[in-house]
């Protein structure tokens, strides 16, 4: 493996402009990585020529001293971002063969500041799973093994399992995410990697395949928080084709960045320590608030009430977004077309989405319909909106007497691929640490911490107030200074 697919993205960056070596070197060695590791299934689609493209571009940029800020960096893009000429799936069998002509706001910012695309990358159907078992394409495969001898294959964490794999076995040094309930930090914590989910509506979501518009947002997935600093920077701002879309000026996140925490303070929340939780999780939780500590916060204890109610809010909100978002989806006008012989109009469109859709997102969307419907929306649907409400005074109030919060990320490690597979409700449980902000709409962001006891990256989750990316990002390296994190899996693909 080539030492520069070893890079971050900072090194990259900074190594490319210093003349080091050249863009080309450094995205033929990350097309040699990606074709090299196809076991992994990480990506649908592999782009090693428009990797190469941009690496030319930068090459002559540098020569002419006219670079980007990301000229010479080759990423990797989850396939729920569509993207001008390149199959764009959402990892489903109902727009299998779809080539958008036009590109999301996000990649085409990201290209504009001179990345280039490896591909795009693996994820859970229309980004349902917390697996990436639910993908048309087949599932991905975590690069980690647990110790001990059982070489049983690894859930890389989902919906965006492609992003977090692909970073963590060095196919790509960072890729995009997008984050609904949870999905760009449980990956991240399940493969030894950091993500952030920035607040709702700092970055478009024009041209993401939608799954439950009031929570997806995009955010960067990397091995480090500076890279994540470095990525969103050029992802985020406002966009006037997105209504939700925030017209604010874009920090400059990396130039901010700081581990001293002194004059911060880190709320504790007392209703994330559940019955049962488990030990290796509650021990790297109190190693990350002596962390912080040593970084210079003070530290203490605040309440969020309603979070045991969270994860069902979520899982009556997140389907009936997804059930009209998807609706769609029939057979006229673009993707899967299923026409039985003689059949009419409603055949057509019963035929179509039950070839197209896989098993976990008709459940959803069945879910979703039922609790819209007439005889049920104000029970579940209206009475949803209410605790979600509450949820997020839960964080005003607790933000009264802190800056940030500090959490675990996921409730375990990663589990064997199949594992939970048969069990809705125990693959559900895997967000109850994440749903909480998305449904505030705060950003969050997960930071390796160490390993547990079977040798498999452990997460600590960093939730902010709205548009205080900049307090988790240095939270977020306070913790990475100080946790030393630098295991990564043994190459066996």
């Amino acid at each position: 493996m080539s030492n520069l697919t070893d890079l971050t993205v900072a090194e990259i960056r900074d190594g490319f402009r210093a003349g080091d070596f050249s863009a080309r070197e450094v995205a033929q060695a990350f097309n040699a990585n990606v074709a090299a590791a196809r076991s992994l299934n990480a990506f649908i689609v592999e782009t090693p020529e428009k990797a190469l493209l941009a690496a030319d571009t930068a090459d002559a940029a540098r020569a002419s001293g006219d670079l980007k800020p990301l000229s010479g960096v080759p990423i990797g893009m989850k396939d729920l971002f569509c993207t001008e000429g390149v199959q764009t799936t959402a990892a489903s069998h109902m727009l299998e063969g779809f080539v958008p002509a036009y590109e999301s706001t996000v990649s085409g910012k990201l290209w504009a500041a001179g990345a280039g695309m490896l591909g795009k990358l693996n994820l859970d159907q229309f980004a349902m799973g917390s697996s990436n078992e639910t993908s048309y394409y087949g599932n991905v495969i975590s690069p980690w093994r647990r110790g001990g001898g059982d070489n049983a294959a690894l859930a890389p964490g989902g919906s965006s399992g492609g992003s977090s794999s692909a970073i963590a076995a060095r196919l790509c040094p960072a890729a995009t995410g997008t984050d609904t309930g949870g999905s760009i930090r449980q990956p991240a914590a399940f493969t030894g990697i950091s993500g952030i989910k920035p607040t709702y509506g700092r970055c478009s979501r024009w041209g993401i395949v939608a799954f439950a518009s009031s929570l997806d947002q995009a955010g960067p997935m990397a091995r480090t928080v500076r890279d994540n600093a470095i990525l969103l920077e050029a992802m985020a701002g406002f966009d006037p084709k997105d209504a939700t879309s925030l017209d604010l000026p874009v920090p400059q996140w990396e130039a901010g960045l700081s581990g001293d925490l002194r004059g911060k303070t880190v709320g504790i929340p007392r209703e994330y320590r559940p019955d049962g939780l488990n030990a290796e999780i509650a021990a790297l939780w109190e190693q990350g608030i002596e962390w912080l500590k040593d970084a210079g916060a003070q530290v203490v204890e605040v309440s969020l009430p309603h979070t045991k109610y969270a994860l069902p809010t979520y899982y009556i909100i997140a389907p009936a977004e997804a059930s009209s978002n998807l609706a769609r989806y029939d057979g006229v006008r673009y993707g899967q077309r299923d026409l039985p012989d003689g059949a009419g109009l409603q055949d057509m469109y019963a035929a179509t989405r039950a070839a197209g859709f896989g098993p976990e997102v008709k459940r959803r969307i069945m879910i979703g319909t039922y609790v819209l419907s007439a005889g049920f929306y104000d029970a579940y649907y209206t009475q949803a909106q209410k605790v979600r409400t509450l949820i997020a005074r839960d964080f005003e109030r607790a933000f009264e007497s802190c800056d940030l919060l500090v959490t675990p990320t996921a409730p375990s490690a990663s589990f064997a691929l199949g594992e939970k597979q048969d069990d809705p409700l125990a693959m559900y449980l895997n967000d109850v640490f994440t749903v909480p902000a998305s449904l505030a709409g705060l950003p969050a962001m997960s930071v390796p911490g160490g390993l547990d006891s079977g040798g498999l990256p452990l997460g600590l989750q960093i939730i902010g107030k709205p548009l205080d990316e900049q307090g988790v990002l240095n939270a977020g390296l306070a913790i990475e200074e100080r946790a030393g994190f630098t295991a990564r899996p043994d190459k066996w693909w």
